[in-house]
C-alpha cells in the first residue's frame, strides 16, 4: 500500500475539493467541505479498496491523511 495512491483514493471522496490540496499533512478536518458524509464516504473507500474496518471515532481522532493512512496500515 503506497501513500500516493492512498491520497488518490482518499481526495476522490470530495466532491469540489481540488485533489491537489491532499497531501499526506493536509488537516482534512478543515476543509470546507468536510462533513460527516464524507466521512462515512471514506470508511466505505477503505473498506472497499483496502479491506480494513475503521470507526466513525478512530476517524475523527484522525489529524492528516497521513494519520488515516498509517491507521489503514496497521489494521492490515
Amino acid at each position: 500500500m503506497e501513500i500516493k495512491e492512498f491520497i488518490q483514493n482518499f481526495a476522490e471522496q470530495f466532491e469540489d475539493t481540488d485533489a491537489s490540496v491532499f497531501t499526506p499533512d493536509t488537516v482534512f478536518h478543515d476543509l470546507d467541505e468536510w462533513g460527516s458524509l464524507i466521512g462515512l464516504s471514506i470508511i466505505a473507500m477503505i473498506d472497499d479498496e483496502y479491506g480494513v474496518t475503521i470507526k466513525g471515532d478512530e476517524l475523527r481522532t484522525a489529524k492528516t491523511v497521513a494519520d488515516v493512512f498509517e491507521l489503514v496500515k496497521s489494521k492490515k
